[in-house]
């Protein structure tokens, strides 16, 4: 089966799959400071939750934002518009069946939603676990549409001219329409690797292309209107001498900065790549299955030990490294200002600052694990958590 959890079978393996932490089969995670003094203000707004969260999927679900509205799902079925400053929730939905009578929204009793949601005007896109895409009004949570495809949707759509484009974990892409739901194109990768890390990193759109990170490490390049390849790039050379070590999945999202292009993989490298012409402009080694982030002439990532790197942008050269959190498996990196922001998987959320890595601030939203990468909004942090919680974090200065 392709997307394993991989418990069973490396400690590293298994905690980037699913995050599940086990003494007996990882590093326990490195303790915090417990004589830490922040340097940073950080407030927190509000909680709220979203059903169950991700539960025991695996999936790194994340909220998203637009004009004002916090968006979440959980793969429980629950769908909800929370209000971005208050976090009172605007509309919610659910279509999980109740009752022993199937008692419910029956047109969607099994949505179990994991990919997404985005948002585009008033436009909400979300995929689920069992091959559903539904295109749902973001006023007021009605539904416009639904589309079936091949497998799972575990990362997020993107919604742009007129399409949207959804990524299935069985390593096909398609082109729906906004409106309607219906097929203009699909792509397929071909074969994929048995053996491959759970999810997938949010699909790019820009200038008219769609990037995305591939299972089996590559960058690859497809014209948004037609689906067809443009080109691709290696991220990781697949050698090894077993499964494990082969592994090379590209599970973060893809960044842009101006022309350039910035991926990473597992067991492989972080690689800046002129967009246009597909053509590597550096190369270094950096295994992740997180996502980067950027600001000014760093670029930021998080290893597959949970060591926080900067790069110099120019030429991928180390800036600092921060290890004090090591082994506590982060989530990626935002950038939220002068800082960066992380959480991890005891439900603590760090600042730390951007131009040395110094831990500048702390809060804990829970005692579940945080998997998704931070999103930020201005000066505003949004996490969830596993279990569907989510917190709103203002950040200032001492």
């Amino acid at each position: 089966m392709k997307r394993a959890l991989l418990i069973a079978l490396t400690s590293v393996v298994a905690l980037a799959g699913c995050h599940s932490f086990k003494k007996e089969n990882v590093q326990p995670p490195t303790p915090l400071d417990k004589d830490f003094k922040p340097t940073a203000q950080v407030t927190r707004l509000w909680t709220s939750s979203v059903g169950g969260g991700a539960g025991e999927s695996g999936v790194r679900l994340r909220p998203t934002f637009a004009d004002g509205v916090i968006y979440a799902a959980s793969t429980d079925g629950k769908i909800a518009a929370l209000d971005a400053t208050s976090g009172k929730t605007v509309w919610s939905k659910s279509s999980s069946t109740k009752g022993w009578f199937g008692w419910g929204d029956k047109k969607r009793k099994d949505a179990f939603y994991a990919g997404g949601p985005a948002v585009s005007g008033d436009l909400l896109v979300i995929g689920t676990l069992d091959g559903h895409v539904y295109g749902i009004n973001a006023k007021d949570g009605a539904p416009r549409w639904e589309a079936t495809v091949s497998s799972e949707v575990l990362s997020s759509p993107a919604i742009v001219g007129g399409l949207v484009v959804v990524r299935t974990a069985d390593g096909r892409l398609y082109g729906l329409d906004s409106a309607t739901g219906e097929r203009h194109w699909a792509y397929d990768q071909g074969s994929v690797p048995l053996l491959s890390l759970r999810g997938n990193g949010p699909l790019l759109a820009a200038n008219g292309v769609v990037f995305f990170g591939s299972d089996n490490g590559k960058l690859v390049a497809l014209r948004l209107d037609n689906g067809e390849k443009l080109w691709e790039q290696n991220l990781a050379s697949g050698e090894g001498r077993t499964e494990i070590e082969r592994l090379n999945d590209a599970d973060g999202g893809i960044l842009i900065d101006g022309s350039t292009l910035y991926g990473a993989a597992y067991h492989g490298n972080l690689v800046a790549v002129d967009g246009p012409s597909g053509r590597p402009l550096w190369t270094r080694p950096f295994s992740t299955f997180t996502s980067l982030d950027t600001a000014g002439n760093a670029v930021y990532g998080v290893n597959d030990q949970s060591q926080v790197w900067a790069f110099d942008k120019s030429g991928g050269a180390d800036m600092w490294k921060n290890d004090a959190l090591k082994y506590r498996w982060l989530t990626g990196p935002s950038v939220q200002g002068s800082y960066l922001v992380v959480a991890d998987m005891e439900g603590y959320v760090h600042w730390m600052q951007g131009s040395d890595g110094a831990l500048a601030a702390r809060e804990r939203l829970s005692k579940k694990a945080i998997r998704a990468q931070p999103l930020v909004v201005g000066d505003t942090v949004y996490v969830e958590d596993v279990k569907g919680r989510i917190g709103a974090y203002r950040l200032g200065t001492h």
